[in-house]
């Protein structure tokens, strides 16, 4: 049967019209390379080449052959790709989920970059409650799972990727704006938050009892944008995530970012996959991009929204 190094041979002795520049672009000795091509000929049962002391013209049969010889060798490399890219994961559809108070401010550039990097690659991005979201991965129904921590199941692997600062914001025209604020300030004070199923509503719900303010039972929002806009409004405070202030989709458009002393509070982001997962090279890597792009993000100076 006749051997892809063969036809490899042959194509590039196509191209050159010569044995000495064909065997040296193929790393073989004239001889060997010869040898090769009239084997394949042999093998064919017919003339491939005309051969003369100045070099090789390809028969009419020959060139036929040498086209799809062309095209042969193009999709065993697309092949070859195929496959390391399957070696680090990065190929197929990938269905990753992710929080809605995470997601649209920090997948876009990632998604953009794994693109350049994965170009076999595409993600299937769904939105939804962190615990429905961790049991959907243990199901089986996601692949990912990027959010915040903790991500529960006990068949999950969790690999942290950074801390994300959470900041408590006000009316841009509310009386504790534009000054320091001591934390006994914030006693009596009105927290908005999401609703319960929201990690960031516990995390709310903590910052407000270490605080002494009032979580409000009146509203719950639906997403950050609805919460953004009510306390803009003046109705109250609430704490942000840092990736959604410095969002284009986000920003911090009539809000106020309160300075308190002694302020630390954080959300950790991991990503999550099933434990022994086969893709789980691959999954560590997006963990990376996801990684550095966050970085790249909460350390760039801010800017007005």
């Amino acid at each position: 049967m006749p051997t892809l190094r063969q036809f490899e041979y042959l194509v590039t002795l196509a191209d050159t019209g010569s044995f000495a520049q064909a065997a040296r672009l193929t790393h073989a000795s004239q001889p060997t390379l010869s040898q090769q091509v009239k084997a394949l000929e042999d093998r064919l049962g017919v003339k491939l080449l005309e051969r003369s002391t100045s070099g090789a013209i390809l028969t009419p049969v020959g060139r036929s052959i040498v086209a799809k010889a062309r095209k042969m060798l193009g999709d065993v490399r697309d092949i070859e790709a195929l496959a390391k890219s399957a070696a680090t994961g990065l190929v197929g559809t990938l269905r990753l989920g992710t929080t809605p108070t995470l997601g649209p401010y920090l997948l876009s550039p990632i998604i953009a970059e794994l693109n350049r990097a994965a170009p076999g690659l595409k993600l299937h991005v769904r939105e939804g409650i962190p615990d429905e979201q961790a049991l959907a991965l243990s199901r089986g129904e996601l692949d990912v799972l990027l959010g915040p921590l903790p991500i529960g199941g006990d068949d999950l692997e969790v690999e942290p990727l950074f801390r994300e600062p959470l900041q408590l914001v006000s009316a841009i025209d509310a009386d504790l704006a534009a000054r320091p604020v001591e934390p006994a300030m914030l006693a009596g004070r009105t927290l908005l938050s999401l609703d319960p199923r929201h990690h960031l509503h516990r995390q709310a719900r903590e910052i407000a009892m270490a605080y002494d303010m009032l979580l409000s039972p009146d509203y719950e929002g639906t997403s950050l944008d609805s919460l953004h806009q009510i306390v803009a409004s003046g109705l109250g405070l609430a704490v942000l995530p840092a990736l959604y202030l410095r969002s284009d989709v986000g920003g911090t458009t009539g809000l106020a970012m309160l300075t308190v002393e002694g302020w630390t509070a954080h959300r950790s982001i991991a990503l999550a996959w099933r434990r022994g997962a086969s893709m789980q090279s691959g999954f560590r890597l997006i963990a990376d991009h996801v990684q550095r792009a966050a970085r790249a993000i909460l350390t760039e100076p801010a800017a007005d929204r």
